[in-house]
């Protein structure tokens, strides 16, 4: 016996109905292990102690503009700043043993690790002040202790900053700078 056609089609679209539902869910899942796993991603690279006598060593200083004036000296415009520090040797491990955040005064504004990361090859890891942190002010930076397997690594050191109100947009890089010899 055949069915009639408008139960077929609400049959049809409960199963459609039903399907998209269980998509929906997977794909709000999958953002969840994703966002769980960049969360992890610091944990994972922790480290208690980093291996003794290995052969480089440096300070990195990169500047960060967590503000920049606007105007004149009394208009400020806040930028969300991102420190990025990625390992560019296909080889050899390098440790990030300090991270620090220091304001225009010079002082420690935040210190954003407890223990050593090790930066695999290739590996990469950021650092994010957000808009609404002013803490740094306009003259703020970053200082990188770190070290390596090898003296030929070449780590990138880069801060990026952005911000947008209304229409008007704004974005530029730092690089940074060797500090350990000065």
């Amino acid at each position: 016996m055949k069915r009639p056609f408008l139960t077929r089609l609400y049959s049809n679209l409960s199963v459609k109905a039903i399907c998209s539902f269980l998509i929906l869910i997977s794909c709000d899942f999958q953002g969840h292990e994703r966002k769980q796993k960049v969360k992890d991603k610091y944990a994972l690279m922790e480290v208690n102690m980093v291996p003794q006598n290995l052969p480089m060593r440096d300070t990195t200083y990169v500047p960060i503009y967590s503000q920049i004036y606007n105007e004149t000296k009394e208009t400020k415009f806040s930028l969300t700043a991102t420190l990025s520090v990625r390992n560019t040797s296909f080889k050899h491990t390098i440790y990030l043993t300090t991270v620090d955040y220091y304001d225009s005064f010079g002082e420690i504004a935040k210190t954003f690790q407890k223990n050593p990361l090790k930066l695999a090859p290739m590996q990469s890891v950021e650092y994010v002040i957000e808009e609404g942190d002013l803490s740094g002010g306009t003259g703020a930076n970053f200082i990188i202790i770190w070290e390596a397997e090898s003296t030929a690594v070449d780590p990138i050191f880069e801060g990026i900053m952005l911000s947008n109100h209304a229409q008007q947009g704004i974005s530029f890089t730092t690089k940074g700078i060797s500090i350990s010899n000065k």
